[in-house]
């Protein structure tokens, strides 16, 4: 299991999801297609509306979960990665999708930049929540900045997960990478954006996975 997006720390964020890391990502996007979260995202946020409008997504990667929802009806959108060698690869792919005009890729944490982004139809956290200790106020800023809908996957919170995240930790540890993954609590982050106004309207699950999508009440 991997978690695609970066910690609070920018060198962590660098060192954890370098240009050999993007590379093989973007290649396995082109060959495969998005992966088992963005696909359930995929099949999930349909059941909040039809999809159409502006897109924000958190944690973009090298964009597969944004360039599946442009061609699915949005109009326009906006990636967030903390990773630059992610945001260099994701820009490269619109230039070659022909997609520059509809999507920009921006290198930042996004609690740190919220600020700077426009409210958007839907927003977007694929495999996010688990690299930041602090989500309380990532999901505060994903409802906030979310007209209609938000989609985020996270690691499912049994005791199989946890353990292999807590491998994974020690691991990094012994390596002196200072990244890390969380598993959070799945009830705790449903408060958090249900007192934003937002219900759950579509759950989908793998062994180590899901994936939620809200919508305004």
């Amino acid at each position: 299991m991997s978690c695609c997006c970066s910690s609070g720390v920018g060198a962590a964020a660098e060192r954890q999801f370098s240009e050999k890391r993007a590379a093989k990502d973007l290649a396995q996007y082109r060959t495969k297609g998005p992966g088992a979260t963005a696909r359930l995202l995929l099949a999930g946020i349909p059941k909040a509306g039809q999809p159409q409008g502006r897109l924000l997504d958190i944690g973009s990667g090298v964009g597969a979960l944004t360039f599946e929802l442009l061609e699915r009806g949005l109009t326009e959108a906006v990636g967030v990665d903390l990773s630059s060698a992610y945001v260099a690869a994701a820009s490269a792919e619109a230039a070659r999708r022909g997609r520059t005009d509809a999507v920009r890729f921006v290198h930042g944490d996004f609690v740190g930049i919220a600020s700077q982004f426009l409210a958007a139809d839907i927003v977007t956290l694929d495999r996010v929540v688990c690299c930041y200790p602090a989500y309380e106020r990532l999901l505060d800023e994903s409802a906030r900045h979310a007209a209609r809908c938000v989609a985020l996957s996270y690691p499912r919170d049994v005791w199989y997960v946890r353990t292999w995240v807590g491998v994974q930790n020690v691991a990094r540890q012994l390596c002196r990478n200072p990244f890390r993954t969380f598993v959070h609590s799945t009830s705790a982050m449903e408060h958090v954006i249900r007192r934003a106004g937002l219900e759950l309207v579509s759950r989908g699950c793998t062994r180590t996975w899901c994936a939620d999508v809200y919508r305004h009440v």
